[in-house]
């Protein structure tokens, strides 16, 4: 990149206010470029969650935002800045004596400005409290198997064996006490809905027997009613796999029975051959597999050719 060197002690507030080298040179090497996130100077304090609580605003400095009838709109695009979804209630709050506050002019914020450039500095004591819609975490979604374990979301799919007993987990991080929270399953055919209250903040959903009809996708959704309102917050999806247990049990059977078999015939047909060269040479690697052969008795054999060998010489 062709461009001026940022030279930052650190303690700089703002980008522009750090050093920068005089002359635009390419400084910046492969994999050296840096990544920037930048949101609008909005936020929401004093709530038990990031979307919802008094509303302030910075401009040089972070002040509440006077509450005023007509502010929904204002209300709604603070939200949306936020990244939590919509608003869904604004409610005033007030002071025991005024104090710096902003006031925001409709009409710029209407013709599409930011926020941010339609402050006006006042003093007052009627503070904005503001609610938006994604004012929830969002719950987590696992299932659990005798066979498989514990898997969470994944697009490629959970498996459970027919006929297994499996378990679905529903569970949120600490916010609120109380809520539910709703299982839904959908496959190609058909869908379903099963509820249960939040204990500890998850619920379980056991499934005695897995059948081609459980196979699909499900999700999480956690509700909850609080400030009056009712909200929701939905998970990642979960894809069920149904496997048949059958070709896994003739795996596990036959195989090693097919070589139990093999070792035995290998046995047998050394033991028949005993002394003979195809199954004393090196090259045939039988000896070395230790094919149920006592050492000791192999070791006697040994010694006694050793000693023929020797009386022929």
């Amino acid at each position: 990149m062709w461009t001026k060197e940022f030279q930052c002690g650190g303690h700089e507030s703002a980008l522009l206010d750090c050093r920068s080298s005089g002359s635009d040179r390419n400084t910046c090497s492969p994999g050296k470029a840096v990544g920037l996130t930048c949101s609008e100077p909005v936020r929401l304090v004093g709530g038990d969650s990031r979307c919802a609580g008094t509303l302030e605003l910075k401009q040089g400095h972070w002040r509440p935002v006077y509450y005023s009838d007509s502010i929904l709109k204002e209300a709604a695009v603070a939200c949306r800045d936020l990244d939590c979804g919509s608003a869904v209630s604004t409610r005033q709050r007030e002071e025991s004596s005024e104090r710096s506050v902003w006031w925001i002019n409709s009409h710029c914020n209407q013709s599409g400005s930011a926020l941010r450039d339609c402050l006006t500095s006042g003093y007052s004591t009627s503070i904005l409290d503001l609610i938006c819609s994604d004012l929830l975490l969002q719950p987590i979604i696992s299932v659990s198997s005798s066979m498989y374990g514990v898997s969470e979301a994944q697009q490629q799919g959970a498996p459970v064996l027919r006929r297994s007993t499996f378990t679905i987990c529903c569970s949120i991080q600490p916010q609120y006490p109380g809520g539910s929270f709703q299982l839904t399953f959908t496959s190609s055919n058909s869908a379903h809905n099963y509820t249960q209250p939040a204990v500890n903040h998850s619920a379980h959903f056991l499934f005695p027997a897995a059948e081609p009809a459980h196979q699909g996708s499900y999700s999480c959704v956690y509700h909850l009613y609080v400030f009056n309102h009712t909200f929701s917050s939905e998970s990642h999806l979960l894809s069920i796999t149904v496997l048949d247990p059958t070709p896994l049990i003739i795996k596990a059977i036959v195989l090693p029975l097919a070589l139990l078999l093999l070792n035995v015939a290998l046995y047998f047909y050394c033991k028949a051959n005993r002394g003979q060269m195809p199954c004393r040479q090196k090259n045939t690697e039988l000896d070395h597999y230790k094919l149920g052969v006592p050492a000791a008795e192999e070791e006697e054999e040994e010694e006694e050719e050793e000693e023929e060998a020797q009386g022929a010489e």
